[in-house]
């Protein structure tokens, strides 16, 4: 009988004794288990705070885009077309950009041309979307409140007709009328002038084309 209780008590024993080391086991585990989650937390904070990081700095580039082509000037040939001295950025961004020149001929701008199949628009044109214009080899013709009508009505009736050319007012150019291309501007005594014709025939599609031959279509229009 005393044996008997006292095999019960062993076997009790040895059963709680098991339970404990059950117990510790999966402390241990969870402990485990808590560290590597913590670790696992940690890393994405560190890697989320890097993409934070990465982004804001995208986002200041962006941003400092505005300027980075501000260091060059116009340099006047002797046919009067004015050319950009510096080599112009050509980043894609979704903010407005301070371009150093009115109209500008070159830059950072919107993913998004204006379409530019001969395009007239009676109305301001972002800027932004007419540089894209430029890089695919457009000529962009710009007018202000001086330039006469029947001037406006022959440059139009000519851009109708050209392909990879568009035309929109401008109103705070410096001149009545002005030709762009990228890299490349002058301005222009009226329709008439040889130079329009010189002008579109050098830089429609011309050699200073970043892109050549992409769409002048499907983009934006007014």
């Amino acid at each position: 009988m005393g044996s008997a209780k006292k095999t019960e008590t062993t076997s009790r024993k040895a059963r709680i004794e098991e339970m404990r080391r059950a117990e510790q086991a999966r402390e241990r585990r969870n402990r485990f288990l808590t560290i590597t989650a913590s670790v696992i937390v940690v890393a994405g904070l560190v890697a989320g705070g890097a993409f934070l990081i990465k982004s804001q700095t995208d986002d200041k580039d962006s941003a400092s885009s505005d300027s980075k082509s501000a260091s060059g000037k116009f340099v006047t040939g002797k046919d009067g077309v004015k050319t950009w001295s510096t080599k112009l950025t050509q980043n894609h961004v979704t903010k407005n950009v301070t371009y150093p020149m009115e109209p500008p001929v070159g830059g950072d701008h919107n993913q998004v041309w204006m379409n530019c199949n001969g395009d007239v628009y009676d109305q301001a044109i972002k800027n932004e979307n007419a540089v894209h214009s430029l890089e695919h080899g457009a000529v962009w013709v710009t007018y202000n409140s001086k330039a006469s009508d029947a001037d406006v009505k022959a440059l139009a009736a000519k851009v109708k007709k050209t392909p990879y050319s568009l035309m929109s007012p401008v109103d705070d150019q410096k001149d009545p009328i002005m030709l762009s291309a990228w890299g490349h501007q002058r301005t222009v005594k009226g329709a008439s002038d040889p130079d329009v014709a010189k002008f579109f025939e050098t830089y429609v599609q011309g050699k200073q084309t970043p892109e050549p031959g992409a769409a002048c279509t499907n983009g934006l229009s007014k």
